[in-house]
């Protein structure tokens, strides 16, 4: 007998968690919403430090200052857990419904550092454009149905699985001990990453019922007792404490996130430097739109619907206007999360509600957001590797359900090929044009797949070839 996934449910039940309406017992609901969390918070922040380090103030020559970098990373925190309320539970047309989690998006991240490092515009100039862009994909979502025809499935599949293959690098650099380390490699990063792992599919073995799916969380937990004990013991330095009492002593026990328009770093809105981010907004439509795609095909088994469509990809552009309005970067669904909720089919609304609850408490309690920023990159690894795979799977899953046909082998091929293959190359293969392009196809397989698949769908006969047996 097949499960009604989508039923109203007026009653409070753990197997409410397999349902996306319905009450989950907050013993339940909280741990399995802190799973969300922590699968993604260290990756939500990575952006800003990255971004909001490099940036120059607008007209000085001057970096941001560690408290105002602590404070953006405060704000960071806070977006996401709005923008994830947001699609959970819409405003009017803004939100889909969907077990959809918001976090601040590593896509933006060549166009961002392009803007806020010329000191004609800096990270004022950043800021209006992540406003503006905003608003400008939030339009784009809403408009939807005029243009979502052009979204075939076979579109739609390549791109699913283009994110889970832009993913797997993300996975494996954190299992190595994180992008950049100097210790990237070490023995220790590898032992904590597999230990992490083994737990998770371990305990998925284990553990019987609604349990069996928190195998996520307990691999996180282990892993981090794992790593304390490397670290006061002296086996192995993976955990920095000292970035709770740091934060601490710069922003105190509470502190509220404050709106750009009421710092020194007020808003500059730029016609080119909006431009330049504009089609970078479109990308990360098309990678929402995937997302999405995928938490309906995978954890709902069923087709997304043109209002759920809309309301998410119109989430993603105002919460990113949200997010730069308090100073942050522009937010997107977060495919970690897509992972997690497709491998368990925990999707119910309420308890990913308590995934952003916990996310908008930590903001208000830096010291708390500290704690868990201090999670080491190997133990992240070791338990997103899977999740990762997972949406390959999916997105494998839905091209099984497209014709297989000469033209549909051409368009994969070449998707693929261009799109994934732009990323590998020894060096800048778009240096004759703009550095807005590079910026853009050159380190993001998502985009290229998703131009490529996108003009064969719209330019190919659609009588190429013969359906095959």
């Amino acid at each position: 007998m097949k499960i009604n996934k989508e039923e109203n449910i007026t009653t409070v039940s753990e197997e409410n968690i397999y349902k996306l309406n319905g009450r989950v017992p907050l013993n339940k609901a909280i741990p399995f919403g802190l799973q969300h969390v922590l699968a993604m918070f260290v990756s939500n922040l990575a952006p800003v430090l990255i971004v909001c380090s490099a940036a120059l103030v607008r007209g000085t020559g001057d970096h941001l200052t560690a408290v105002e970098i602590t404070r953006l990373l405060q704000c960071a925190m806070f977006v996401a857990g709005i923008g994830t309320c947001l699609q959970l539970y819409p405003i009017w047309k803004i939100g889909s419904k969907l077990p959809i989690v918001m976090g601040v998006s590593f896509t933006f991240l060549g166009s961002l550092l392009m803007i806020c490092t010329n000191p004609s515009l800096g990270y004022e100039g950043m800021v209006g454009a992540v406003i503006l862009g905003g608003i400008f994909e939030g339009l784009v979502g809403l408009s939807a149905q005029y243009w979502k025809k052009y979204l075939t499935p076979i579109v739609s599949a390549c791109v699913v699985v283009a994110i889970g293959l832009s993913l797997l690098p993300v996975g494996m650099n954190s299992w190595g001990g994180g992008s950049g380390s100097e210790t990237f490699g070490a023995w220790y990063h590898l032992f904590i990453g597999a230990a992490t792992l083994l737990i998770c599919l371990v305990s998925s073995y284990l553990l019987k019922g609604v349990y069996k799916n928190l195998n996520v969380l307990v691999g996180l937990v282990g892993g981090y007792i794992l790593s304390a004990i490397f670290t006061v013991t002296g086996i192995a330095p993976m955990i920095d404490f000292s970035g709770i009492a740091k934060t601490i002593e710069e922003v105190g026990f509470v502190s509220i996130p404050r709106l750009v328009f009421f710092t020194s770093h007020k808003p500059v809105f730029n016609l080119g430097a909006f431009f330049t981010i504009a089609i970078v907004f479109l990308v990360s439509a098309a990678e929402t739109t995937g997302a999405t795609t995928a938490i309906a095909k995978g954890a709902l088994d069923r087709d997304l619907k043109m209002e759920e469509l809309q309301g998410s990809l119109a989430v993603d552009g105002f919460s990113s206007a949200i997010s730069g309005c308090f100073g942050c970067l522009p937010l997107t669904s977060f495919s970690q999360n897509v992972g997690l909720v497709t491998m368990t089919g925990v999707i119910n609304r309420f308890t990913i509600l308590m995934g952003a609850i916990i996310l908008i408490l930590a903001s208000l309690f830096p010291p708390l957001g500290a704690f868990f920023n201090s999670l080491p990159q190997a133990v992240l690894g070791g338990c997103t590797v899977m999740m990762f795979g997972s949406i390959m799977y999916e997105g494998v899953k839905m091209m099984k359900d497209c014709e297989f046909n000469n033209r549909t082998m051409i368009i994969v091929s070449l998707a693929f090929c261009v799109g994934v293959g732009l990323t590998q190359t020894d060096g800048n293969f778009f240096a004759a044009f703009p550095a807005a392009v590079g910026d853009i196809f050159n380190g993001n397989a998502v985009a290229g797949v998703f131009v490529v698949s996108l003009l064969l769908s719209l330019f190919l006969p659609k009588h190429t070839g013969e359906t095959e047996e």
